[in-house]
């Protein structure tokens, strides 16, 4: 199960994703739709119906995370219109979870999302008893959600620029590294996220950095 989790994250989160001209990432439906494992879009269309319904239900708005996005496709010597959407990971998470579980890849993305939106703390014993592919997501989330956190308490305080205040935590932790030369280090490709490529042990020193920077800030 481990493997497959890794290989579920990479296919899905890093293989189709795009990201616009602000930075912002992406998914097309009719990609998400096929690593998924549905063959007609008449059937998945009503998996986004469901997913928009959730998401309407929690506050959130729909148009923010399931852009239409119209395309036109040949079809023999004419054209015609189809429906895509442009999704937010939330679209992708709501769409995952509303999705048939009999589909190999659709059961693997509601572990993963179980294991990553995890609200509750762990205790240690608890914490002790998942694989390490779980300690990880476990951890990754907690880095993220201590990054939102820290970003806001810093815009508070005044930091202006993000990037760098965001490699002054690294070369602190990894020996004056910055993001791009732990990157470098790593092999990983460009846009690729350093946190997303670190074990479980690598994550913990990186939520401990998070929140102490947080605790500085505070004071």
């Amino acid at each position: 199960m481990t493997k497959e989790l890794e290989k579920y994250e990479e296919m899905t989160f890093e293989k189709i994703k795009h990201i616009d001209d602000n930075g912002n990432e992406y998914w097309y439906a009719r990609e998400l739709q096929q690593i998924l494992g549905y063959k007609e879009w008449r059937y998945f269309s009503a998996v986004i119906e469901k997913a928009q319904v959730a998401c309407s239900q929690s506050n959130n708005s729909i148009n923010s995370n399931f852009g239409v996005n119209t395309k036109i496709v040949k079809t023999g010597v004419s054209s015609k219109a189809i429906i895509d959407y442009k999704l937010s990971r939330y679209a992708c998470y709501l769409i995952v979870q509303n999705a048939n579980p009999k589909y190999k890849n659709v059961a693997l993305g509601q572990t993963y999302f179980a294991v990553q939106t995890r609200k509750m703390e762990l205790t240690e014993e608890e914490y002790e008893k998942l694989s390490e592919d779980e300690k990880r997501l476990y951890r990754r989330k907690q880095t993220k959600d201590g990054n939102k956190i820290l970003y806001r308490v810093a815009k508070e305080k005044g930091v202006k620029n993000f990037d760098k205040f965001t490699n002054a935590g690294y070369k602190g932790l990894y020996n004056g590294e910055t993001a791009n030369d732990i990157a470098k280090r790593k092999g990983l490709r460009y846009r690729e996220d350093i946190l997303d490529n670190m074990g479980s042990v690598e994550l913990g020193a990186n939520v401990f950095r998070i929140s102490q920077t947080e605790s500085l800030l505070e004071k």
